[in-house]
């Protein structure tokens, strides 16, 4: 793991005096314009601009983020870029899991519940492997912080992340950029559009392209039990990544919008690599490489998913208000396959073989929404409206006997259903020139029912399982939200907010895998409290908003491990986090943009009487516990009481720089830089002195040329620049490390017809 000492933070700060320099200079030179763009959102539905509304909201536009997965990256790439966010995944491209103000879920489990929401033009995405849809053709990310019931999707106790990608215009519009990198990274993101009959219909057509040579070695030279091709050289570490949506957009009327799309994705991968042995008892440095692993089975991890769906958003202009109707439906069916173990058990004295397979073999997810809001500017606003949402599965799971052909009975198969609807509305009044006051409302009845159809039975297909193979779990509650926006002038807006939203029950049944009884996790509750303030200074040359909030959760829903390493479901009691967060962008002048962002986080889990199983191999404890603990049969178990919320930084910084240069007319060169830095992250439920990670720190480098006045651009880029192994993750009872992506560079081109 990298730490964040002296090294590297001369690093930070000769980047940030090196931009710093450039402002320097540039003052020196005559400015045209150093004013910022207005910056729309649609937090509460309605385009308004980002620093009258009363929410916590943090934009990346198109352009930004295409600059940092031109490496290949994925959704992933949002990490850290604003404050209060943080992405991973130990289950490669098909399940990132996200946290917003520390909230989160670290379980793997492919039916697993979040408690961030992921919206696609303004589709709710809830299954794990959805949320995995790439992101390509956008036109701007929004990241709402904190409960988000009244409006969009279903509830979410955590916040919002939501993807608006660009839609059909009636003139001849297109985009596209393309890159090539280290290890043969090749990606293509691009859209073109158009009228197709003037002012009545239009369409555009977007591509992502994503490929990544294999370049981690499988070193193992011993005998593999389901016949893994070992050693072989360049074995894994690659991605295939193709998709393609189509939108048509028909406007027949001047009151009536159809707006219709369709997608599909085709991925082949490698899940995420477990460096098994790489942390060591008592430390927290590991030096395991990054481009070569002994796996002694799994077939060297591979993974594959295809997805497809299609929308219909339907909106009637009746005058005073507007009706919409937004019906959606997403399937999707792959497989995940690894050696869980993160090593071979030859080289670890015959302790620990272990690998497994995820296969969704159908899902389908069906989505309807009907809105009405009122049209205008008037003091009063409001939107009332009703969501339905079905979401059914089948999903397998694999064990080791299963492929290693002792046991072909050893997998199960399961039948999961979640079905939802929710009422909901928002009332907006302007109570004064300077004060508006907003409250919503959402009644939502969430059930979710597990259906164990094949158990994990012995050789001779005796099943030996004793639980439950069927539970149902459902709850109905009432979310709110109150806030109030008083704009002390045009450039200083006050806000404040209060909101509670829940989550629904859960249940985890790939547990019966092992032969064990399902897990469950009643429903949790949020209350958030915030404040802040969002302002332009410096004749609107900067701009700079800022919250401090406070939440407490009852009855949040946590996982631990069980002596297999399954997850565990369970409710504690409660757990409290306040913090604050900030975000800045800064034009000194025309040429110069510089951005910063940053959040602070306490958070700790309430309850003295819930314990966490610990790191554990054949009943011995292989890492450093400092909490008390318990034994309980031959399992030891830690008191979490006071302990962080997994994957919850306690800081988190981020700063961007672009220094332009003018050439001739209409062109210009340009440097662009990007840093994170990462504070104190625990990532299990108990203290150890091996299972966390502090300092993380990555930047990227972008150089090149603009011309046309913006119509194309050529660049050399660098992504983790410093080529710095970060730990990501851990798998505790081996030991096993999870790395962050490595450097890659190259060269990058983009153009735009306008």
């Amino acid at each position: 793991m990298s730490r964040f000492n002296a090294r590297k933070g001369a690093l930070l700060l000769g980047a940030g005096l090196s931009v710093l320099s450039f402002a320097t200079a540039a003052l020196a030179q005559e400015a045209s314009s150093t004013a910022l763009d207005e910056i729309v959102v649609t937090a509460e539905r309605r385009s308004e601009n980002l620093q009258k509304v009363p929410v916590s909201v943090a934009v990346v536009g198109g352009d930004q983020l295409r600059a940092v997965t031109a490496d290949g990256g994925d959704i992933l790439a949002l990490s850290g870029k604003v404050p209060s966010f943080y992405a991973e995944s130990t289950t490669g491209r098909i399940f990132p899991r996200f946290y917003i103000r520390g909230l989160g879920n670290i379980d793997f489990y492919l039916g697993a519940s979040q408690p961030v929401s992921i919206i696609q033009d303004d589709v709710v995405l809830e299954h794990v492997v959805l949320k995995s849809n790439p992101v390509f053709d956008v036109k701007q990310v929004e990241v709402l912080r904190g409960p988000q019931g009244s409006l969009f999707g279903r509830n979410t106790t955590a916040g919002i992340v939501k993807f608006d990608t660009n839609r059909p215009t009636q003139t001849l519009e297109g985009r596209a950029s393309a890159s090539y990198g280290t290890y043969g990274t090749t990606t293509f993101d691009g859209g073109i559009g158009g009228p197709i009959v003037a002012d009545k219909l239009a369409f555009r057509v977007s591509a992502l392209y994503q490929h990544r040579d294999d370049y981690v070695d499988n070193t193992f030279a011993g005998t593999s039990a389901d016949g893994t091709v070992t050693p072989k050289k360049n074995a894994m570490g690659g991605f295939d990544e193709k998709d393609v949506r189509i939108q048509l957009l028909a406007t027949p009327t001047e009151q009536l919008t159809v707006l219709a799309s369709a997608h599909a994705r085709n991925y082949e991968g490698t899940s995420t690599l477990f460096l098994r042995g790489a942390l060591k008892k008592g430390s927290n440095s590991s030096s395991a490489p990054r481009d070569s692993v002994a796996f002694d089975e799994a077939d060297n991890n591979p993974q594959a998913y295809d997805t497809q769906g299609a929308s219909l958003n339907i909106a009637y202009d009746f005058g005073p208000v507007t009706l919409t109707s937004i019906s959606a439906y997403e399937t999707t069916s792959g497989y995940s396959r690894g050696d869980t173990d993160g090593g071979a058990a030859a080289n670890f004295g015959g302790i620990g073989f272990g690998q497994s397979m995820g296969q969704v073999r159908d899902l389908d997810q069906l989505t309807q929404e009907i809105r009405l809001a009122s049209n205008g500017d008037d003091r009063l606003k409001w939107q009332v409206g009703a969501l339905y949402f079905d979401s059914r599965d089948t999903t397998d799971f694999f064990q080791r006997a299963y492929f290693i052909k002792t046991n072909p009975n050893n997998w199960v198969e399961l039948h999961n259903l979640n079905t939802s609807w929710a009422v909901f509305g928002q009332v907006s009044y302007k109570l004064t020139d300077a004060l508006t006051v907003t409250g919503g409302l959402r009644d939502t009845y969430d059930a979710k029912k597990t259906v164990l159809a094949k158990t994990a039975n012995t050789a001779a297909n005796v099943s030996t399982y004793t639980g439950r193979r069927y539970v149902r779990l459902s709850d109905e509650q009432v979310s709110w939200d109150l806030s109030a926006n008083y704009e002390v002038n045009p450039d200083l807006n006050l806000y404040a907010r209060v909101a509670k939203g829940f989550r629904g029950p859960t249940i985890q049944g790939r547990s019966a895998v092992f032969n064990s009884d399902f897990t469950t996790a009643n429903s949790e509750t949020i209350l958030s409290w915030e404040a802040g303030f969002k302002s332009t200074l410096l004749d609107n040359t900067l701009r700079l908003n800022a919250s401090a909030f406070t939440y407490e959760v009852k009855d949040i829903q946590l996982n631990g491990n069980d002596s297999n390493g399954n997850g565990v479901l369970f409710n504690a009691d409660k757990a409290k986090a306040y913090g604050l967060e900030a975000d800045a962008e800064w034009r000194p002048v025309a040429n110069l943009t510089l951005t910063a962002g940053v959040s602070l986080l306490h958070s700790e889990i309430d309850d003295k009487r819930v314990y966490a199983q610990v790191c554990a191999l054949n009943g011995v404890v292989v890492c450093t516990v400092k909490n008390p603990t318990i034994k309980v049969g031959a399992n030891t178990f830690a008191q979490i009481d006071g302990q962080p919320l997994p994957n919850a930084p306690k800081y988190n910084f981020s700063f961007t720089g672009r220094y332009d240069v003018p050439v001739g007319a209409d062109g210009k060169l340009f440097v662009a830089t990007d840093w994170n830095v990462q504070g104190y992250t625990n990532f299990v439920l108990y203290k150890t002195d091996e299972f966390y990670s502090k300092g993380n720190f990555e930047g990227g480098l972008k150089l090149g040329y603009e011309g046309g006045n913006g119509a194309y651009e050529v660049a050399l880029f660098g992504r983790n620049i410093t080529n710095e192994k970060n730990l990501k993750g851990v798998i505790e009872n081996y030991m096993a490390a999870v790395y962050n992506e490595p450097r890659i560079v190259g060269i990058s081109v983009s153009a735009k017809l306008k």
